[in-house]
C-alpha cells in the first residue's frame, strides 16, 4: 500500500531538532571516516626498534643507506633516528616541494650538539636556526663577503696560488706527487688569503683539525638522538674529541683576530686590503662589528665573527678540495675525457698561464666535466638537514612540526628517471642540456642546495675549481704510477659529512710543452 506523505501528521517543533541531530550524526560519521582515512595514510617506514628506532639500518655512509631504503619504501620515507622522526626525500619533485614551494616551512635547522659547540652556539650560517640572526649573517655573507664583485677580486689570488702549485709539481717531476694533499694545501692557502688577508703556517695539525671537524659533524651523538644514552658520548670519547677540536679552532681564530686588531691600529687605511688587492673577510666582519649604521642596527659579536670565519674554512676547503680531487680521479679513470678536456683548455688558453673570465666562458667541455663530477660526487650528498617549523603536508602525508628532513641529492643525481646512463661518467650529457645550471633551479641537480638555505659560497667555489682545474690540465699530462693504480682508480668514499675520496691521488705529472711554430 502506498503511503501519502502529505497525510502524515508532521509536528515541525519535533522534526526540526530530530533532523538537526540526524545531520550532526551524519557529519560526525563523515569526518570520522575522513580522519580514519587520513591516519591510515601513514608515511612508508621500515620497522623500528625500541629506543634506537631505525639507527641499526644506517651504515657509515648515510646517503647510501638512505638510497637502499628508498628502493624499498619510495621517494619519501619516515625513519626514527632514536627518538627523532626524520623523513628522507629521494625525488626531484619532492625536493622542489621542500626547497622551493614550502621553503619557508623547512628553512630552519635541527639542533645539533656538535655543531653547537664547534660553531659557537650555531652563530654561523649553515647550522644556525632560521631567524633574525641567520638573516643578518646571510645578508653580510651575500652582500659583503661573497658578492659577484668581491669574488672577482679574488681571481688574482687564485691565479697566484695555483701557479705556485704548478711550480711545486714541476719541481717534483718525474717523481709521483700526492696531489690530494697538495690541492688541500692550495685550497687552505687561497681561503687564508681571501678570508684572513695573508697565509698562515698551516701544518699537518691544522689539516687534521679540519678533517676531524668533518668526521665529528658526520657522527651521531647519542645526546641528540637518544638523550637517555647521552652518557655513551662521554664513554666513547666523543665529548672529549669535540672539546679538543673546538679548543684548537678557537685558539687559531683568537690569533687571527689579534693579528688583525694590531694591523688595523698600525695601518693607515685601517688594516684594509693588506696586499692592496681586496678587503679580506675578517676586515669586513670587524667593520660590521662597529655597528656604524650600515648594517641595519645589527652588530656582530666576536663569537659570530669566529663562527663565520671557521665556516668559511671548513665548508670552503671541503667543497673545493673534494670536488677537484674527484674530477681528477674521474679524468684519470677516463682517458678519453681527459684528452678532450685538455685539448679544449690548451686550444683556448694557448701558452698563456692566466685563466681569465673570457677564457673560462669558452670552455664548455671543462664546465661539463665539473658538472658531471658534482652530479656523481656531490660534496654533501644529503645536504645539511632541515626541520619543519610547522605542521605541513607532502604528497598527502602529514609532516609534524619538528620533523627532520634529509634530501638525498646523491640518489636524485643518479636516478635513471632524470639521467641517461646515470652510473657512467659522461660529461657530454651536459653539453646537450640547456638547463645544466646547478645553482638551485633544476631540482634533479642541486649539489649546493636551493632556496634560502642554498650554499652562499657557490660562486667562489665554482671560480676556484674552474681556474685550478684549467691550470692543471694546461700544464701537465698525468699518469698513474704502476704500484698505485688500484687506489687511484678506487672510487670508494671516506667516512664523514662529505664524500671525500678514500684514497689519495698519487700521480706522475709530465710538463706539457706546446709544439714549436713552424
Amino acid at each position: 500500500m502506498a503511503i501519502n506523505l502529505q497525510s502524515l501528521p508532521l509536528n515541525t517543533n519535533i522534526m526540526v531538532p530530530i533532523l538537526s541531530s540526524f545531520t550532526v550524526v551524519i557529519i560526525i560519521v563523515i569526518l570520522s571516516k575522513l580522519h580514519l582515512k587520513k591516519t591510515r595514510n601513514l608515511l612508508p617506514s621500515p620497522p623500528a626498534l625500541p629506543i634506537i628506532g631505525n639507527l641499526h639500518q644506517l651504515g657509515p655512509y648515510l646517503h647510501r643507506s638512505f638510497h637502499s631504503l628508498s628502493k624499498n619504501y619510495g621517494p619519501i620515507l619516515l625513519l626514527y633516528l632514536g627518538s627523532i622522526p626524520a623523513i628522507v626525500i629521494s625525488s626531484a619533485e619532492l625536493a622542489e616541494q621542500v626547497m622551493k614551494t614550502q621553503d619557508l616551512t623547512f628553512s630552519t635547522r635541527p639542533p645539533s650538539s656538535i655543531a653547537n659547540r664547534l660553531f659557537y652556539n650555531c652563530r654561523d650560517i649553515a647550522f644556525a636556526s632560521y631567524g633574525e640572526h641567520w638573516r643578518q649573517m646571510k645578508r653580510i655573507c651575500v652582500v659583503h663577503l661573497l658578492s659577484v664583485k668581491m669574488v672577482q677580486s679574488f681571481r688574482s689570488v687564485i691565479d697566484e696560488e695555483a701557479s705556485l702549485l704548478l711550480s711545486s709539481i714541476k719541481e717534483a717531476s718525474p717523481s709521483p706527487v700526492n696531489l690530494s694533499k697538495m690541492i688541500m694545501v692550495l685550497t687552505n692557502d687561497i681561503i687564508c688569503r681571501v678570508a684572513l688577508g695573508r697565509k698562515y703556517s698551516l701544518d699537518d695539525g691544522f689539516r687534521e683539525m679540519l678533517k676531524e671537524a668533518s668526521l665529528l659533524l658526520g657522527s651521531f651523538p647519542m645526546k641528540d638522538y637518544i638523550p637517555r644514552l647521552s652518557w655513551v658520548d662521554k664513554l666513547s670519547g666523543l665529548n672529549a674529541r669535540v672539546r679538543k677540536n673546538f679548543e684548537m679552532v678557537d685558539g687559531f681564530l683568537e690569533r687571527v683576530l689579534e693579528d688583525h686588531a694590531v694591523r688595523r691600529e698600525e695601518d693607515v687605511d685601517g688594516g684594509r686590503g693588506h696586499h692592496g688587492e681586496f678587503v679580506d673577510f675578517v676586515d669586513v666582519l670587524l667593520s660590521q662589528n662597529k655597528n656604524d649604521g650600515t648594517s641595519g642596527g645589527f652588530r656582530l659579536d666576536k663569537d659570530s665573527i669566529k663562527a663565520l670565519i671557521w665556516e668559511m674554512f671548513a665548508a670552503g676547503t671541503d667543497t673545493i678540495y673534494i670536488t677537484i680531487e674527484w674530477i681528477l680521479a674521474e679524468l684519470i679513470t677516463h682517458p678519453s675525457v681527459m684528452s678532450k678536456a685538455q685539448e679544449e683548455v690548451r686550444r683556448v688558453l694557448g701558452s698563456s698561464q692566466s685563466v681569465t673570465e673570457e677564457a673560462l666562458n669558452k670552455m664548455d667541455y671543462l664546465k661539463a666535466v665539473i658538472r658531471e663530477a658534482l652530479r656523481m660526487h656531490p660534496p654533501i650528498p644529503t645536504l645539511v638537514p632541515r626541520e619543519a617549523m610547522n605542521v605541513t603536508e607532502l604528497e598527502g602525508y602529514v609532516i609534524p612540526k619538528g620533523t627532520r628532513v634529509f634530501i638525498n641529492v646523491w640518489t636524485i643525481s643518479r636516478d635513471p628517471m632524470y639521467w641517461e646512463k646515470p652510473e657512467e661518467f659522461w660529461p657530454e650529457r651536459f653539453l646537450n642540456i640547456k638547463s645544466a645550471d646547478f645553482k638551485g633551479q633544476n631540482f634533479e641537480f642541486t649539489p649546493f642546495g636551493s632556496g634560502r638555505r642554498r650554499c652562499p659560497g657557490i660562486n667562489f667555489s665554482t671560480l676556484t675549481i674552474e681556474c685550478v682545474l684549467a691550470k692543471l690540465l694546461l700544464a701537465f699530462d698525468w699518469e698513474v704510477p704502476n704500484d698505485n693504480k688500484n687506489e687511484v682508480h678506487d672510487m670508494s668514499e671516506a667516512f664523514g659529512i662529505n664524500t671525500q675520496k678514500k684514497y689519495n691521488l698519487l700521480l706522475k705529472a709530465k710538463p706539457y710543452s706546446f709544439p714549436s711554430a713552424k
